[in-house]
């Protein structure tokens, strides 16, 4: 039987080819897998060692429709940043009501709802720790980073970044301490 089962903390290409490598192992065949979401073909006696797999690698199934809204939301906004520039020619409101055929309202309302945060924040959430990850690379300044991530002016950025981080962008750079968060940790 074909089922679509929607996967929590699946936030990367690495937790794809993770759980590729540790389904071949089983007995289940696996149609389709991408971020928050695997296809499988499932025999009687299957979804138990499925779930398994799934939970020893520290991802769940998700069965309640408000929870696969907030994590379909999370894999979009995720995905936005893994290109860069960003480029939003249209308000978040609008490109996620898009992408998830969804009324913003609704995807908004159970992501607050369920996470206790604003998808808005976090957004924020996201692009601090992708200025982090840039900040590590050494490759940009900060008005570089500023504007690869669509921050007005660089000044806009500073304030967001000491805002989430307590600490100015000059001093994370300084002390080089590898403090960014898992992406699937942010809430």
């Amino acid at each position: 039987m074909k089922k679509t089962l929607y996967i929590k903390n699946m936030v990367c290409d690495r937790c794809i080819k993770v759980l590729n490598e540790e389904l071949s192992r089983i007995p289940v065949k696996v149609l389709n897998i991408k971020l928050g979401e695997i296809t499988v073909n499932l025999k009687a006696g299957d979804e138990e060692e499925l779930a398994r797999v799934i939970n020893r690698n520290g991802f769940s199934i998700i069965e309640a429709t408000p929870l696969k809204i907030v994590e379909q939301t999370k894999i979009v906004l995720i995905q936005l940043l893994e290109e860069l520039p960003l480029v939003r020619n249209e308000k978040l409101s609008v490109f996620l009501s898009r992408k998830l055929n969804q009324d913003y309202s609704k995807v908004s309302k159970v992501f607050s709802v369920t996470e206790k945060i604003t998808v808005e924040k976090y957004f924020i959430k996201l692009k601090i720790e992708k200025v982090k990850e840039l900040i590590q690379l050494q490759q940009y300044n900060f008005t570089e980073i500023s504007q690869l991530l669509d921050y007005s002016n660089s000044n806009h950025l500073s304030r967001q970044f000491k805002n989430e981080t307590g600490m100015s962008l000059s001093t994370y750079k300084t002390q080089q301490a590898n403090s960014r968060n898992a992406l699937d940790q942010i809430v």
